[in-house]
C-alpha cells in the first residue's frame, strides 16, 4: 500500500476553506429554493441544464454528468420530476438505446419562477468580488478541475 503525500498547512487550509465555502453556499441556495418554490437545488439544476440544451433535452448520461449525480441518483430525481410534470422521458431519435430527459412547459414555468430566487442568492456571493477577482476565481477553479469547464455533448455522442 502506498502512503498518501502529505499536504502543507496552506494546502490543507485552502482545501478545507473551499469545502466549507461550497457547503455553505449550497445549503443557503437550497434553503432559499425550497422555502420560496418547494424546489430542491438538484431539481433546479436539472431544469437549468435542460433549459440550456438544444430542444430542451439531454441524454440521461449527459444530464448525470452535468448535475454531478450517479445514473441511479439521476434516475430517481428524474422520476420525481416526471411525476411532478416538470420533465418527461423520450427515446433519443439518433439512438433508440438512449433516453432523453425533456423539459416540459410546466418545468420551464417552474424554472422561470425559481430563477430570480437562485440568481439573487448567487449574486449575494458574487457581488462581493470585483471583475478581476471573478476572473481569477474562475481561472483557479478551472485549473483545479479542468473538466468543470466542459459542458458539451450531443444526443448521439454517447451511449446511455
Amino acid at each position: 500500500m502506498t502512503t498518501a503525500a502529505a499536504l502543507s498547512t496552506a494546502e490543507l487550509t485552502a482545501w478545507r476553506t473551499f469545502l466549507r465555502a461550497h457547503a455553505t453556499v449550497v445549503r443557503r441556495l437550497e434553503a432559499e429554493l425550497v422555502a420560496e418554490h418547494d424546489l430542491p437545488l438538484a431539481s433546479y439544476d436539472v431544469l437549468v441544464q435542460l433549459s440550456e440544451s438544444p430542444s430542451h433535452s439531454l441524454r440521461m448520461t449527459q444530464l448525470a454528468e452535468r448535475v454531478l449525480l450517479s445514473r441511479s441518483g439521476l434516475t430517481r430525481l428524474v422520476d420525481r420530476l416526471v411525476r411532478d410534470g416538470l420533465v418527461e422521458r423520450q427515446a433519443c431519435p439518433q439512438d433508440a438505446r438512449g433516453t432523453l430527459a425533456v423539459l416540459t412547459p410546466a418545468g420551464l414555468d417552474r424554472l422561470t419562477q425559481a430563477w430570480p430566487t437562485h440568481l439573487r442568492g448567487v449574486a449575494s456571493y458574487m457581488s462581493r468580488l470585483n471583475p478581476a477577482e471573478i476572473e481569477t476565481l474562475t481561472g483557479l477553479l478551472v485549473t483545479l478541475v479542468p473538466e468543470a469547464a466542459d459542458n458539451g455533448g450531443a444526443c448521439g455522442a454517447e451511449a446511455g
